[in-house]
């Protein structure tokens, strides 16, 4: 099984020289990749503006990013998956042959367990999400269209141009996740399976989009605690799962390079505080009165609601939890995630209805 595993992760070693060789001038590009696959994007740029154009889409941009993340994690935490900047440094397979150099970014020194790739899995769940709404909604105006061998086939068009995007992205944010070395290929494989699959769960399951607030306390409260607990438990038998921590500390080039907010814990608190705002804001009677009346359904309204919601939480997204308390770090972590569907849901959307409500009193 080792020496399998071993000649695995080697193959991909080769592979990471070869990129970073080969593609040396497009380091810069592999970054951006990366970066855009982040999660973050999903709370503060795709969801809010989904959510103002087909709420039920936004909805389950949420549930698919939280849910596959953290399923991500408890992934890691049985797999122990290694990470190329680490283990070429760790492993005996090249013997008394010199150790492969890898180049390191400074989004290289991830401090979670390799397998699978958060970063693919998150990008292929959502990327599912968004390219299947669009062909659904496509697919529902087909029925009114007048010339039905024609839109057919523009449908049939650009379904292929779509899903070949959707590949297109996927194979980027793979090269890049391996490009950097955090990642072997067979890992972020994985990843981009396993977000699909949990895409494709999700869109089927109905009762995400009218679920009580106590629903989504229920939930959040029910996924903090099993992480925490199997973490707990596992410690208690003397199996430590934040071993990958050290690992980062030790082997990353530049100490600055390994962040607090890459821990498992991290992306832990932030998922379940995306998820807790959202709960609350979808049953808040600012919502209810900002978006599911007549003004809901003014484009305009909506439109402003998007401009309004980017403009802030771009804003929002600048102010950083300081990270010199760990405890104080994570509970920033779960308000700021917290405010962020909360804001784009309710607060927002109430402001820009009060600044219309009074527009139009000028105008009468």
């Amino acid at each position: 099984m080792d020496a399998g595993m071993d000649l695995l992760h080697s193959s991909g070693v080769e592979l990471v020289q070869y990129l970073q060789l080969s593609y040396r001038d497009s380091q810069s590009w592999f970054t951006f990749i990366s970066i855009a696959a982040d999660l973050r994007n999903t709370f503060f740029v795709f969801f809010p503006i989904w959510f103002h154009l087909c709420e039920a889409v936004g909805v389950k941009l949420i549930w698919v990013a939280v849910i596959g993340d953290w399923l991500n994690l408890i992934f890691k935490w049985i797999l122990f998956g290694q990470r190329p900047y680490w283990w070429v440094h760790e492993t005996s397979y090249y013997g008394n042959v010199s150790v492969p150099v890898l180049e390191q970014y400074s989004i290289t020194c991830e401090t979670g367990p390799g397998s699978p790739s958060g970063h693919t899995m998150g990008s292929a769940g959502v990327c599912y999400v968004m390219v299947t709404a669009i062909l659904s909604i496509l697919r529902a105006d087909m029925v009114f269209c007048s010339c039905s061998h024609r839109c057919h086939y523009c449908f049939r068009c650009l379904r292929a141009f779509l899903w070949g995007a959707f590949w297109v992205v996927q194979v980027c944010v793979c090269a890049s996740r391996v490009f950097v070395a955090a990642h072997f290929p067979h890992q972020v494989f994985m990843g981009v399976i396993s977000g699909m699959v949990v895409a494709e769960v999700f869109g089927r399951i109905n009762a995400i989009y009218n679920a009580s607030f106590k629903r989504y306390l229920q939930i959040t409260l029910f996924l903090f605690s099993f992480a925490l607990g199997f973490y707990l438990l596992l410690k208690v038998l003397g199996v430590d799962l934040l071993w990958s921590l050290e690992k980062a500390q030790r082997w990353c080039a530049r100490a600055d390079w390994v962040h607090i907010d890459t821990t498992p814990f991290a992306g832990l608190v932030r998922n379940m505080g995306a998820l807790f705002g959202l709960g609350l804001a979808l049953n808040s009677p600012i919502y209810a009165e900002s978006c599911k009346g007549k003004r809901g359904q003014q484009f305009s309204f909506r439109i402003s609601c998007i401009v309004a919601s980017l403009i802030v939480l771009h804003l929002f997204d600048s102010v950083k939890p300081p990270a010199q308390r760990e405890l104080l770090f994570y509970f920033l972590s779960f308000c700021k995630s917290a405010a962020v569907p909360l804001a784009a849901v309710a607060i927002i959307p109430f402001s820009v209805s009060q600044v219309m409500n009074k527009q139009e009193k000028k105008m009468l």
